[in-house]
């Protein structure tokens, strides 16, 4: 072969399989999904990592693309080198800095020095046939080889018992992470929500597309007081705890997804204890086919 082989041809090389093909552009629905892990699993099947509050992307082989499906403005060279198969991780500067890294995601300014801090942490490598443990072994010796600043693996651990994992979980809480991400050892990548990728938090979170505002009373007056938000079902509830002062001022657009957190649901099937976190801000604004059938609904501001 007279030009260099890829790094990525390589590592298929060494796997015994073929180069696969790479998509154009990846769509949301074609990425897997964790689901909500309640009571206790066989702890041993799985791997165990932190689950990172940074923005999800996901690499092409050309480009990065946002779970939604927008591509990612990065500065010169950095992802130069990458390799040409596709990867699934999380654009991450550090644990409590999600608005940060989203801001820095989408603000598309290539002269801002968060990028160097700015690391995609690969946790799945969607075009590798194989089961979860051999893509943990793919994905080790591929970010061993590139050494690349902003090119890294989330770190996969396997844990003996329940009490074990419980433990991890208080570990990760108490230092200011999220939670974990469990992804069981024979699956292969599937797009959608998948039993064998589980999420696991002290508290249970969710998305919603806001629709209105409810004015605020007492020291809000003049504010926003909760968001009128929408599940894709239609079912319409209010999120009032966990917004900030700045945000009742100017709070999150109509149309945007936002994440909630709650206490599970009650006997209507609606959150509890609904609390907001974050806006979505990797997702285009307004509302997509999909969410939610009903009329915006905005309250005097």
């Amino acid at each position: 072969m007279s030009m260099p082989i890829r790094l990525s041809c390589l590592l298929w090389l060494c796997t015994g399989l073929a180069p696969m093909p790479v998509p154009a552009q990846p769509a949301a629905d074609a990425l897997m999904l964790a689901t909500d892990l309640h009571g206790e699993i066989d702890v041993g099947a799985y791997y165990v990592s932190e689950k990172l509050d940074g923005v999800r992307g996901r690499w092409d082989g050309q480009a990065l693309w946002t779970r939604g499906g927008q591509r990612i403005a990065v500065p010169a060279g950095f992802t130069r080198g990458w390799p040409d198969g596709p990867m699934d991780g999380e654009l991450w500067l550090g644990r409590g800095r999600f608005e940060e890294t989203s801001a820095l995601v989408r603000g598309a300014d290539p002269t801002d020095p968060r990028w160097r801090q700015l690391r995609f942490l690969v946790f799945d490598l969607p075009g590798h046939p194989g089961p979860f443990s051999d893509r943990v072994v793919a994905m080790r010796q591929l970010t061993v080889r590139m050494t690349h600043p902003h090119l890294a693996m989330v770190a996969q651990a396997r844990l003996p018992s329940q009490p074990a994992l419980d433990a991890r979980l208080a570990e990760v809480v108490a230092s200011g992470g999220e939670g974990l991400m469990l992804h069981h050892r024979d699956a292969r990548y599937a797009a959608g929500r998948s039993p064998a990728l589980r999420k696991l938090k002290p508290f249970d979170d969710a998305e919603a597309r806001v629709v209105g505002y409810l004015p605020g009373k007492g020291k809000y007056t003049g504010m926003v007081g909760a968001l009128l938000v929408e599940h894709r079902d239609g079912r319409r509830f209010r999120i009032g705890s966990g917004l900030r002062d700045a945000q009742r001022i100017d709070p999150p657009a109509i149309g945007s997804l936002v994440t909630y957190r709650h206490n599970g649901v009650t006997s209507n099937g609606l959150p509890r204890f609904a609390r907001f976190l974050r806006v979505r801000d990797d997702e285009p604004r307004g509302r997509r086919p999909d969410e939610g059938t009903g009329a915006p609904i905005a309250a005097p501001r």
